[in-house]
């Protein structure tokens, strides 16, 4: 007979994940490599014993692991194209023409905010944070290195515009599933969240700029006419290269699926490559004189390995490398795991049993949605999805919103300030991880600066807190039943 875990049998495998991410971080340089991957799995173990011995069946643990694997795939088939679209834009000199370009028109002293603004409506207009990191913010990190600012506040600033832009967008999918978990409609939760958002972008932008006017751009180890001339003479540099970062965003506008969008992304670096860059697919082919051949050998290789163009400016190289979808593996290794061990904490009830003591001493509105903040952190760090962390939670509390009087936008937009926005901060959630690998910065290296991601759930707590704007179901009104 299944029995319910205690407190303490819920909260072990957690603990003992914890002391073996600790440990890798003191004897580990790149954590990522396996190490995390295998702690993982070593406390999904831990879970799995709890699990059995409280009395479930194997076959059940084992179905709502493949499940929990099952929902995550689509974010490691995304993750597998932008690892082949990098090789392909890279290949073609779309990213080095994006980086060519913006030295010219971009000012180093408003670059971080530019970056944020760019970011944003990129995101804003294509409803994927993903999308936008792989492609324009890609390109914003060339750009930030080059002129010399350290490529950690350059990410931060990145994912700050990215996640304000699919925060509020309504072809974003985080932002249509937070209503849904809490009872209201859309663009009610947009206008709604634009209540905390608004302020949270602005203070973004503020410190960003004053981030920017106060930096000593005198450390610059990179010239930005050197990164020019680096870019130029190993490349076509033509604006005629722009038209595929075009095409995919107009093909994501028109709400085409990630997948296919991102895979005719691909396919027309590649094909640009064949047109603009014949030098390069030759030299990367080995000289082999057959140019179909050579397109054939260079596709393929900056679709699934490394390529790295090579140019007399050592730092500009470090620019022009990327590791195609196998630069992607030990990112997909980590979710596997990841999921492995959130399917087994969720299907035997330990994420719920750990989580039901906060709700039960949520008594005033300030209180109860600090509790939905920080459970949905919770449910980042443990499931490591950030779906899960607005699924869960938004099933545990919307009964308990309504209990206290809230209309269920209350709900959607705590969910969203917290669930949404601290995904990318957790370096083992789906989100933190590919970011970290797309950008080449370490979550932990970009966590300081993603100022909108931090700032988001600390601003839906104040409004809470301060009671501004909170809305209350009028006593004629009936909350919405649990589904």
């Amino acid at each position: 007979m299944k029995r319910e875990a205690s407190f303490f049998e819920a909260l072990l495998p957690i603990l003992f994940l914890i002391v073996l991410l600790t440990l890798n971080v003191i004897f580990f340089d790149d954590t990522l490599a396996g190490s995390n991957q295998v702690a993982m799995l070593l406390a999904a173990t831990v879970a799995g014993i709890i699990v059995r011995r409280n009395g479930q069946a194997w076959d059940k643990t084992l179905e709502n692991v493949v499940a929990t694997i099952g929902s995550a795939m689509p974010s490691m088939l995304i993750l597998l194209l932008i690892g082949s679209l990098a090789g392909t834009w890279l290949l073609s000199g779309i990213v080095p023409a994006l980086i060519y370009y913006g030295l010219d028109i971009i000012n180093p002293r408003i670059f971080l905010v530019t970056a944020v603004v760019v970011s944003a409506i990129v995101s804003l207009a294509t409803g994927s944070s993903w999308s936008t990191v792989a492609t324009i913010g890609v390109a914003l990190l060339g750009i930030g290195k080059a002129i010399g600012i350290n490529e950690a506040i350059v990410a931060g600033a990145i994912i700050s515009g990215a996640y304000f832009g699919d925060k509020i967008s309504p072809l974003s999918d985080t932002t249509n599933l937070a209503p849904a978990m809490a009872g209201t409609d859309l663009f009610t939760h947009i206008r709604y969240m634009l209540l905390t958002t608004t302020p949270s972008f602005i203070l973004t932008l503020v410190i960003f700029l004053v981030i920017g006017l106060n930096y000593n751009f005198s450390e610059a180890v990179v010239d930005v006419a050197d990164v020019k001339s680096a870019i130029s003479g190993a490349f076509n540099t033509t604006p005629w290269l722009f038209l595929v970062p075009a095409a995919l965003f107009f093909i994501i506008i028109k709400k085409v699926p990630p997948i296919p969008s991102l895979m005719i992304g691909t396919l027309l670096g590649g094909l640009f490559a064949v047109i603009f860059q014949p030098h390069i697919i030759t030299e990367l082919a080995g000289n082999v004189v057959n140019y179909g051949k050579a397109s054939y050998i260079s596709f393929m290789q900056a679709m699934f390995g490394d390529i790295a163009i090579v140019t007399p400016d050592a730092d500009v190289n470090e620019l022009l490398q990327t590791s195609g979808m196998a630069g992607m593996l030990d990112t997909i290794w980590l979710i596997l795991s990841a999921m492995v061990f959130g399917g087994i904490m969720e299907s035997g009830g330990l994420l719920a049993r750990i989580t039901r003591p906060i709700i039960t001493r949520a008594n005033s509105t300030g209180s109860l949605v600090t509790s939905t903040v920080v459970t949905c952190i919770f449910f980042n760090a443990t499931a490591s999805d950030q779906y899960i962390s607005i699924v869960v939670p938004g099933r545990m509390y919307r009964k308990s919103f309504q209990d206290k009087g809230l209309k269920p936008e209350v709900l959607s937009r705590t969910l969203e300030d917290s669930g949404t926005m601290t995904s990318v901060l957790i370096p083992w959630n789906t989100c933190g991880a590919t970011q970290a690998r797309v950008l080449g910065v370490g979550t932990f290296d970009y966590l300081p600066y993603a100022f909108f991601n931090l700032i988001s759930p600390l601003m839906s707590i104040l409004f809470a807190y301060l009671n501004i704007k909170i809305r209350r179901l009028e006593s004629v009104e009936v909350p919405v039943k649990d589904e």
